[in-house]
């Protein structure tokens, strides 16, 4: 589904954007580039600011026309930075447009086409395209960077996408770690035990301190591995207490 979303970058002014826009692109999944007539392309600043990205830029494709570009997608959206007078779809809101591109991406190619840095697209680009597209910003700075705008919009689409049952999403989790045995807690608390009563912390066993500290413990749910080192604590203050 992902694969079938395309970005396409119209005369692309600064190669850096290119690589760096292609590192947006990947981050959120997309792989499908295409450039429109680029002024300097292919460029080592390209490679250099995708930043891992670099068979995104090795792989894009370049095309003369913006036609050619998506002559194949049944749906294309215009990103705009204003609003323009012509009588075409307007997404109001970004999230609207990544859930109705990549329901169409299901089955046929779409694409979501930015303009040059300093104006954007053309009256006739956007003509071109089926909709448009605003990313909501402050009124009195609302400039993004080509490569920010679309690290926004990717991110949106990959957001539309991850939300579907099908995507089959998965947040990458940190590893758990092992719990403690039950016996592996008792010797930790009969060791905690024996180091307060030779500090003088308690002066004779007293049930209720050690029962409030074994519920401290139990709710705090410490893994083997800082188990391990609480008792290597407890046995450093051990070793400087005078014996018995």
């Amino acid at each position: 589904m992902l694969s079938n979303i395309r970005i396409v970058l119209v005369q692309t002014y600064h190669p850096g954007n290119i690589g760096a826009s292609a590192r947006a692109m990947k981050t959120m999944g997309l792989s499908d580039l295409v450039l429109v007539n680029p002024r300097q392309f292919p460029d080592p600043e390209a490679s250099r600011l995708a930043a891992g990205a670099e068979d995104l830029v090795a792989n894009a494709r370049v095309v003369a026309s913006h036609e050619e570009a998506v002559s194949d997608c049944v749906q294309v959206v215009g990103a705009s930075a204003r609003l323009r007078s012509l009588p075409l779809p307007h997404f109001d809101e970004p999230d609207e447009m990544a859930r109705e591109l990549v329901e169409q991406a299901r089955h046929d190619p779409v694409a979501l086409v930015f303009g040059r840095e300093r104006f954007g697209l053309t009256n006739d680009e956007i003509r071109c395209c089926s909709h448009q597209v605003s990313i909501p910003a402050n009124p009195d700075y609302g400039i993004l960077n080509l490569s920010q705008a679309v690290q926004v919009l990717a991110h949106e689409l990959f957001t539309a996408w991850r939300r579907r049952p099908e995507s089959g999403y998965r947040s990458a989790l940190p590893t758990q770690e092992r719990q403690p045995t039950r016996e592996q807690l008792g010797h930790f608390q009969a060791h905690l035990s024996r180091v307060m009563q030779r500090s003088g912390f308690i002066n004779q066993p007293h049930a209720r301190t050690e029962a409030q500290l074994e519920s401290l413990f139990a709710r705090a749910q410490p893994s083997r591995r800082e188990l391990s080192l609480l008792r290597g604590l407890l046995a450093s203050l051990e070793s400087h207490l005078p014996d018995s």
